[in-house]
């Protein structure tokens, strides 16, 4: 199947996707009959808002199946296994997403001096730096891997989602004062590529990739390598603007990374040069 350039995306009308999200994303082009048989195949990947919009889509996508006269067994049997599956998952989180994913890990800068300060008080900070991202994520079409202290790990089927989770959660947090009117400011690595899934987290080198990335920002920055650039396509949203800042050895990994730094109307845009060496 011919990848789907940006100018030809850019081109077709709402009802050629299965999925319109509420901020106007759109996935799964459904255009043609190439285009349909991968809508099918990557139905379960994609993170819906709510049950809703995933019964729209999927009856878009079985009528455009019925257009271009495919049958889809293999989806419909798989459906019907989704469900059992989230049904015996006591939380209802939909699966993890598979194949070419983009992850987002984030951490607190000097979090612990944030806890030598505040004492007792801390935990509530993390569980309420933790609920803005994990709603945030979620809301951008993401699923909340891991969290671990001040450490936060999803994953989103498209890069545009993890994006806006980033800029979203930094601007609310540069103007949010919290326990005794201290700053909280995250780090924040977005990285694309095929991490390997096990069970319910992710292994390999992608996912090692992102933390070294999330390492080497500082606090209110985002930072992303040229690989998420490349997934992101063009044009980039309106008011966003991707810095490119070089290639860096990040500790650990067998070659430089092309790193872009993010900036946006509401979160911040001068830091030192990042934590590695160029």
């Amino acid at each position: 199947m011919a990848r789907l350039g940006a100018s030809k995306r850019a081109t077709l009308p709402d009802r050629a996707f299965a999925y319109v999200d509420s901020r106007g994303h759109r996935r799964l082009p459904i255009h043609d009959a190439a285009h349909v048989r991968n809508a099918l195949a990557r139905f379960n990947q994609v993170a819906f808002e709510d049950d809703r919009f995933r019964e729209r889509a999927r009856t878009r996508l079985l009528n455009a199946a019925k257009r271009f006269r495919i049958v889809p067994v293999g989806f419909i049997t798989g459906q019907f296994a989704s469900e059992r599956q989230l049904g015996r998952r006591s939380d209802g989180v939909a699966a993890l997403p598979s194949g070419f994913v983009t992850m987002l890990l984030t951490d607190i800068e000097s979090s612990t001096s944030l806890l030598h300060q505040l004492g007792n008080r801390y935990g509530k900070l993390l569980r309420d730096v933790r609920a803005l991202l994990t709603k945030t994520a979620r809301a951008s079409g993401g699923r909340v891997v891991e969290t671990r202290a001040d450490e936060f790990f999803a994953a989103f089927a498209e890069p545009a989602g993890a994006l806006d989770t980033a800029l979203a959660v930094q601007r609310e947090l540069r103007g949010r004062r919290w326990a005794d009117r201290h700053e909280v400011r995250l780090r924040v690595g977005i990285h694309s590529g095929y991490p390997t899934l096990a069970e319910e987290n992710y292994l390999g080198m992608a996912v090692h990739t992102a933390a070294r990335i999330c390492s080497a920002a500082h606090g209110g920055q985002v930072v992303l390598s040229g690989d998420t650039r490349t997934a992101l396509g063009t044009p980039i949203p309106p008011g966003v603007r991707l810095r490119r800042l070089g290639l860096f050895a990040l500790r650990g990994l067998p070659a430089q990374v092309e790193l872009f730094q993010v900036t946006a109307k509401g979160v911040l845009s001068r830091f030192p040069p990042l934590r590695t060496s160029k």
